[in-house]
């Protein structure tokens, strides 16, 4: 039996080790989005940045692990097989959630996670041993209640004030802010660098383990000297630096990097050890009796003040700091945000929604009334100080060092402003709503780009509030699963735990590796100055993304043909879900073409612009066509309709065969830039089109001599229409491309 629960105790440290890397890859987006965003310094030295201030937060941190130990159930209620069931259930629940989120790169709160799935662990063994009295005399449900008020109060808090704190940022230093800096700029950063210091002091180092009572009394006294000693010194430090031709505004933000780093690995530890040093604290007690009947010792001992071992906290550092250095996901999770809040149009990584659609039309409605009773001269003074015409800005970043300075300053006096007063703020949500509120703030949401930002906010928000249910039920499923299983259950369970995250690895990693070639060569356009760099980057990009629609559109056409000629339900339905997301890809490519057109000199635009539109009209036209085969035979099929007759079928596969070889040698032709031999093709295809025709018209003989099924006959007529019709547009398209290309 001890052989047992001391796997159970080493598997928990390998996936204590999992969580760590999958926490702090989610966790990243809280401390690196300003400084990456605003390309403060090189990506290489933000990280060192913040791998140095997650070390020291780890390696300092209070190793107060009471929230794993009694802070959402009362151990003493519990035995040490159910305590061990309940940490396992927590275990493997956080690494697959956490993973997850960060495979879509949705950044989420480890505190939720953590507090919901030792919630439904726990309540799960509960139902199973509550003979009388209450939930309450097992379960701290008041802890549950205080996280999910976290999740309103920082969303609703965060946002405000940052959209004001930025506005009036703005408005002070505009969009060309290094002219008039002056005495500004000393200002400035002694009220920022102040702001990070307060932070420091009530949410970072105040909490490490160092720090005595009798220091942390000492703070408390003399709080407002310190502020005071700290705002003099540093107004003076930044000023000087100004004068010493330092970037003032970077200084701040590699501040506010280390400085949140610092107090996330020093307060959000327990998010990812607290289940296993609690587990190895059970099992060290439950030796420490002489192994007794485990279903018979209570867990009493949890109830102590957790001592966590240092080589534990080293330990955890280094893990900490590997995941943050190396880690794509974390970079994933980083992206996100730093598209919803960037400055520039662009691609956009969410769709629109009703919901936000519904908002921009309220908050243009409401600008209107606004405009209408500020003065003119007031609103041209405004106007002018948020024009973003000339905007100085590092090359390839997505918004400037001030929203970068207040995002972190902002951020960092939420929080520190929420543990004095004992408000339940969330780093996580503070970090992402106030980088939400300055970009609005800086007129970041366009009308063209406002509905896919607040769709994106809002399906971030939405996640947040899913994280506690998708944690409550998934670690309440494993509990149960383990309570009627025993042993054997939770050791399959363990196993199939890191299973899952190793695929998702490996799928996660293919998946980035198909798109980081477009990402790449789409970024070398947006940050190309040479024009004719730009138009040569532009034609290859444009021909690569042309080649890669027209093959899958090849693709789709064969699986939607063959499975309703076949009867192949699962090829059908597979493309008719395919096409729905496809729709919204094709948005965004149509979105990133057109800014890398922009990019091109007046007069090749001008020239180029008429057949691009052509061709990226074409494209959509074909993909209306495959939409418009998809849904009909995917009901057909789906609904056991009678099959096409076998002399339809073997008239139509020659001429389907025939089109998607077509379309192939179209894809092939592009990838490959060779548009001059695509005249070769123009004969096959009108040849198409004239048997495509011809097949239709004897179909028409066939309906009118009623020798047909009405449904077979519409859906095969169907077939036919849109088969002629994406011959027809493919003609068009080799001619549009043709000219865009080579002229």
């Amino acid at each position: 039996m001890e052989l047992i629960y001391t796997g159970f105790v080493i598997f928990l440290f390998v996936l204590a080790i999992s969580d760590l890397w999958v926490g702090v890859s989610n966790d990243a987006v809280n401390f690196l989005n300003s400084a990456v965003g605003a390309k403060a310094a090189r990506f290489r030295t933000v990280i060192i940045i913040a791998a140095i201030g997650v070390f020291c937060g780890a390696i300092m941190s209070n190793g107060m692990m009471d929230i794993a130990r009694h802070g959402i159930f009362r151990p003493e209620q519990f035995n040490f097989t159910e305590v061990m069931f309940i940490f396992l259930a927590v275990m493997i629940s956080d690494i697959i959630l956490l993973d997850t989120f960060n495979t879509l790169g949705m950044p989420t709160s480890t505190t939720v996670s953590m507090v919901f799935e030792l919630l439904g662990a726990s309540f799960a063994m509960t139902m199973f041993k509550m003979d009388a009295g209450s939930f309450s005399d097992y379960l701290n449900t008041a802890k549950a209640l205080q996280v999910i008020i976290a999740i309103f109060v920082s969303v609703a808090i965060a946002f405000t004030v940052g959209t004001v704190v930025q506005w009036f940022s703005r408005l002070i230093f505009t969009f060309r802010y290094s002219r008039g800096l002056k005495w500004k700029i000393g200002l400035f950063g002694g009220i920022a660098a102040t702001a990070i210091v307060y932070f420091m002091l009530l949410k970072g180092v105040k909490s490490m383990s160092f720090m005595t009572p009798e220091i942390k009394l000492w703070i408390d006294s003399h709080t407002w000297l310190i502020l005071l000693c700290s705002f003099v010194f540093f107004t003076i430090l930044m000023q000087v630096l100004y004068f010493c031709k330092v970037n003032v505004f970077k200084v701040i933000v590699l501040m506010g990097t280390f400085s949140l780093a610092t107090a996330f690995a020093g307060n959000d530890l327990v998010n990812f050890i607290g289940v296993p040093l609690s587990g190895y604290s059970s099992f060290a007690a439950w030796r420490a009796a002489g192994c007794p009947e485990p279903s018979t010792f209570m867990m009493d001992s949890l109830n102590g003040p957790a001592r966590t071992q240092f080589v534990f906290l080293l330990a955890a550092g280094v893990v900490m700091v590997v995941s943050l250095a190396v880690s794509r996901k974390a970079h994933n999770v980083t992206k996100t945000e730093i598209n919803l809040a960037k400055q520039e149009e662009g691609e956009e990584m969410f769709g629109s929604s009703k919901v936000a659609r519904s908002l921009v039309r309220w908050g243009n409605a409401t600008a209107r009334m606004i405009l209408k009773i500020t003065p003119e001269g007031l609103r041209s003074w405004v106007d002018k100080r948020f024009d973003n015409s000339v905007i100085e800005i590092e090359d390839g970043a997505a918004y400037d060092l001030v929203r970068a300075s207040v995002n972190l300053v902002t951020a960092s006096l939420l929080i520190a402003l929420g543990t004095s007063l004992k408000l339940p703020l969330s780093t996580t949500y503070v970090t992402f709503m106030v980088a939400m509120g300055s970009s609005l703030a800086d007129r970041a949401w366009s009308r063209e780009s406002a509905v896919y930002r607040i769709t994106g906010v809002l399906s971030v928000v939405g996640g947040w509030l899913l994280t506690a249910g998708i944690a409550f039920i998934s670690a309440f499923i494993l509990a149960v699963i383990m309570h009627f299983g025993g042993m054997t259950a939770a050791s399959i369970l363990v196993v199939a735990g890191l299973a899952a995250l190793i695929h998702s690895n490996i799928k996660f990693k293919k998946s980035k590796a198909d798109s980081e070639s477009g990402d790449k060569e789409f970024r070398a356009i947006v940050n190309s100055t040479d024009s004719a760099k730009v138009w040569e980057l532009t034609s290859r990009y444009i021909s690569m993304q042309e080649a890669k629609e027209i093959w899958k559109i090849k693709e789709h056409y064969y699986n939607i043909t063959e499975g309703l000629m076949t009867e192949n339900v699962r090829m059908l339905r597979k493309s008719y879900y395919e096409l729905i997301d496809e729709k919204e890809h094709l948005k965004n490519l149509r979105r990133k073409e057109t800014v890398c057109m922009r990019k091109i000199d007046r007069e090749t635009a001008m020239v180029k612009n008429a057949w691009f539109f052509s061709s990226l009209s074409d494209i959509e036209q074909l993909y209306y066509s495959i939409r418009r085969l998809s849904e009909p035979s995917y009901e057909h099929v789906d609904n056991n309709f009678r099959p096409l007759p076998l002399k339809y079928i073997k008239d139509f596969r020659p001429e389907r065969d025939s089109l998607e070889e077509t379309l192939e040698s179209v894809s092939k032709m592009a990838e490959a830039g060779e548009y001059g031999k695509m005249r070769t093709l123009e004969e096959r295809i009108a040849r198409l089109q004239t048997e495509f025709s011809d097949m239709r018209k004897s179909l028409m003989v066939d309906i009118q001599a009623k020798q047909l099924n009405i449904n077979i006959a519409y859906l095969y007529l169907n077939i036919l229409q849109e088969s002629e019709q994406m011959s027809i547009t493919l003609a068009r398209l080799i001619r549009s491309s043709r000219k865009f290309q080579l002229g």
